[in-house]
């Protein structure tokens, strides 16, 4: 058994497969991303998802969708300790504008940092690895409560992301991306109808906001994600994986 089984068994947790993702793809086409929210988040979903956010560019949609739903779905924020401070004061500034009552903070390790990143500079030699033990072990530690889980991916956002479905299975759990289809045109109406409040560093040049180390702004004509992990060959922090090498599972 392998060790994302072992914790779904130990905790209960009924996995989900790839069977099932396809049948959620196929049950909600053509359903509006409210609508389908709604259905979930009050139905068969109810207390078993949570919504993951990195508070960036685009995040106050989606958490603006959820909260009106239900501002008591737990939302999940890794803290990294490589966070910009603007990041840190925009999820505060939302949370409290939003009224989301279960914001979740998760942190990496004491002891994994302690011993494979004793200076805090694994990022610059090892980005995967840095990302492995800030990122993915604490997320898997936050979703163990967990049967799904809300990401806020979209796939206009750079070329791996394009074939991007609503529904995807992810180490037994679902995964919803409820704005896989949503352009930016659209994301940005959005912010107006609902008069959202911007992320500041979004008017600085940068359209996708991770990490400091590793977040660099975007040149004119390049992808939202150009910026991230610039002169390294990787396009994900590891939470979201491709099946195949350069490819999303179908952010």
């Amino acid at each position: 058994m392998g060790e994302a089984a072992r914790v779904l068994d130990e905790i209960n947790v009924t996995p989900f497969t790839k069977v099932d993702a396809a049948e959620m793809n196929a049950r909600f086409e053509g359903v509006s991303t409210h609508d389908m929210l709604a259905d979930l988040l009050a139905g068969e979903l109810r207390g078993r998802i949570a919504a993951v956010s990195s508070f960036g560019a685009e995040s106050a949609v989606l958490l603006h969708m959820v909260a009106q739903i239900d501002k008591d779905v737990p939302v999940i924020f890794i803290n990294t300790q490589k966070i910009f401070g603007q990041t840190l004061q925009y999820r505060d500034e939302l949370s409290e504008r939003l009224g989301l009552t279960d914001l979740r903070v998760f942190r990496p390790d004491p002891r994994i940092l302690a011993a494979k990143d004793t200076t805090g500079l694994r990022w610059n030699y090892d980005p995967d690895g840095c990302c492995e033990m800030r990122k993915v072990e604490p997320l898997r530690r936050a979703l163990a409560p967990f049967d799904a889980w809300i990401s806020g991916r979209k796939g206009f956002q750079a070329g791996t992301r394009q074939l991007m479905p609503r529904f995807e299975e992810d180490e037994g759990r679902l995964k919803l991306n409820p704005l896989a289809d949503w352009d930016k045109e659209r994301l940005n109406t959005y912010f107006a109808v609902h008069e959202l409040p911007r992320h500041p560093l979004e008017a600085e040049g940068y359209p996708s906001i991770g990490c400091a180390p590793c977040t660099s702004k975007v040149r004119p004509g390049e992808d939202p994600r150009a910026g991230r992990w610039r002169g390294w060959d990787k396009v994900e922090c590891g939470i979201h994986v491709a099946e195949k090498p350069g490819e999303e599972p179908v952010f």
